[in-house]
């Protein structure tokens, strides 16, 4: 009987202490991980000796670059480690010999918001982003906002995916904030 007090008081405290903590632990939105190109992102492609193909490239509806001679690579989902090989292996199949490719952001692609925000709308993202920072952006609170959460949507590989966040949650191009309106 001793033993069936000690082991019932062994399981029962760390559930206790879980209810005592309202807060989710996790959001339903990732925060980590590399970023991946996508529709509306401006890269810059440089060739090592053909400035020619040295140029900025607006990724396209279809997730691709067009590329003089080798026409569109497809880079949705891919780093930009991965869209230059991707970019190498193009030009390699019979255009140049070993071609040396390097793929940096220049322009991210806009984030948008919505709901409770004096000019909602879509705007330029810029690294480093806050739901704070997007909600100033876009003129600030209306006088019947929520003040303090949002809710984001965000595309998770084939899926999108809603989460409620604070204001100091850090935002992602192609995001799509809502700001509530408070209940009086």
């Amino acid at each position: 009987m001793r033993w069936l007090r000690f082991l019932l008081i062994l399981l029962l405290v760390p559930l206790a202490a879980c209810a005592i903590n309202g807060k989710p632990s996790t959001y339903l939105v990732e925060v980590k991980g590399p970023y991946t190109l996508d529709t509306g992102d401006v890269v810059r492609v440089s060739v090592y000796g053909e400035t020619e193909l040295s140029k900025s490239y607006q990724v396209d509806d279809g997730g691709a670059v067009a590329l003089p001679l080798v026409g569109p690579v497809k880079v949705r989902g891919k780093t930009t480690q991965l869209a230059a090989a991707s970019i190498t292996a193009a030009l390699a199949e019979g255009y140049i010999r070993e071609p040396s490719v390097a793929v940096e952001i220049e322009t991210y692609r806009p984030f948008f918001i919505q709901g409770a925000v004096k000019s909602g709308g879509q705007f330029p993202y810029v690294y480093g982003m806050t739901v704070r920072a997007a909600i100033s952006t876009a003129g600030g609170f209306s006088d019947t906002a929520d003040r303090g959460k949002a809710v984001i949507y965000r595309r998770q590989g084939n899926q999108m995916v809603k989460g409620s966040v604070n204001l100091d949650f850090p935002i992602y191009p192609g995001d799509t904030i809502v700001v509530a309106e408070r209940w009086l």
